[in-house]
């Protein structure tokens, strides 16, 4: 007796025939990313066309003059030396070692220094006061005005018979060469440029000063802690993201920061307010030496790059993923 309940042997298709429509409909499903993929870098075409033109090959050039020696329009005039311009930097009787890169990591430090200590103060005051926009759009001036105004009016300030010495004579004190001399000048330019770059610290701290939950300090107060203790305890640790922005934008502010110094010192008095950024402008547009100009931004890059990861790595440290 046949049983009808039995299911109907059906015949097992073989590899091909079952492997053609599934491959058939990954073809499909594969043609739509792929006109996704090429309308996407249609559109990106252009970012990466002006990557690549302003960014990329200027990089390879200037690699090819920092192993060469060209004296600048005649392409044809380059003549490979090797690393030569790099042993040149670092030779005996050189000053781009000191005090040029000396006097970069100190110019950039104290723009740091300054500018982190005042904007954090500034900040926490303004967090406090009324009309918070109007004093952020005031210490904010500095930023949107030239350096060259910002230059020329504080070195004006700095005359013998300017404001700054006025001051310190109606104090009963002697006037100070500032730009004059070797030991004042770096220290002068600095204070101008933490003041004319604090404007943008200030805004980013006052907008980290309103992320931290009002509760913190109800709770402190609660708890009788006094301002000091609220400010390290609550303030600084939860400004941390803020902080470590500043810092890194500051020091890399810092680092290549040289018009000022043309138009206040000139990197003078002799090499006293001298740095990198500017010794590689005068190798290149006042000597013609494209190769040494070309070596020293190299070896800047390499001292942003190691500054750079040494702060993160020090924020990351104390707790935060930067």
């Amino acid at each position: 007796m046949v049983n009808t309940l039995a299911p109907e042997a059906t015949e097992r298709p073989d590899g091909p025939r079952a492997t053609g429509p599934a491959g058939g409909g990954r073809d499909r499903t594969r043609r739509p990313h792929r006109r996704q993929a090429a309308v996407a870098y249609l559109f990106l075409a252009p970012a990466l066309l002006f990557f690549a033109v302003f960014l990329v090959l200027p990089l390879g050039f200037a690699l090819l003059l920092s192993t060469s020696r060209w004296a600048g329009f005649d392409l044809g005039g380059i003549r490979p030396v090797g690393l030569d311009n790099f042993a040149g930097l670092f030779a005996d009787g050189s000053t781009f070692l000191v005090p040029i890169l000396t006097n970069t990591l100190l110019f950039a430090l104290g723009t740091v220094a300054l500018a982190l200590a005042g904007s954090v103060l500034v900040a926490t005051c303004i967090d406090k006061l009324r009309f918070q926009g109007l004093w952020r759009t005031l210490y904010f001036l500095p930023i949107v005005t030239t350096v060259v105004a910002v230059g020329n009016v504080w070195k004006y300030m700095y005359e013998p018979g300017g404001l700054v010495n006025g001051v310190l004579n109606a104090c009963g004190l002697a006037s100070v060469a500032f730009l004059q001399d070797p030991d004042t000048a770096l220290p002068s330019v600095v204070v101008v440029q933490a003041w004319a770059s604090a404007g943008s610290a200030i805004l980013v701290l006052t907008a980290g000063l309103k992320s931290v939950p009002r509760s913190y300090y109800e709770a402190a107060a609660l708890d009788g802690a006094g301002p000091a203790t609220v400010f390290w305890r609550i303030t600084l640790p939860l400004l941390r993201p803020s902080l470590l922005f500043v810092c890194i934008t500051q020091f890399l502010t810092g680092l290549q920061s040289f018009a000022l110094i043309i138009v206040m010192t000139k990197g003078g008095p002799g090499d006293a307010t001298n740095v990198a950024a500017l010794e590689m402008y005068r190798q290149a547009f006042t000597y013609g030496d494209w190769g040494t100009a070309s070596a020293a931004a190299f070896v800047l890059f390499l001292v942003v790059l190691v500054v750079t990861l040494a702060q993160l790595w020090i924020f990351r440290r104390k707790g935060e993923d930067a």
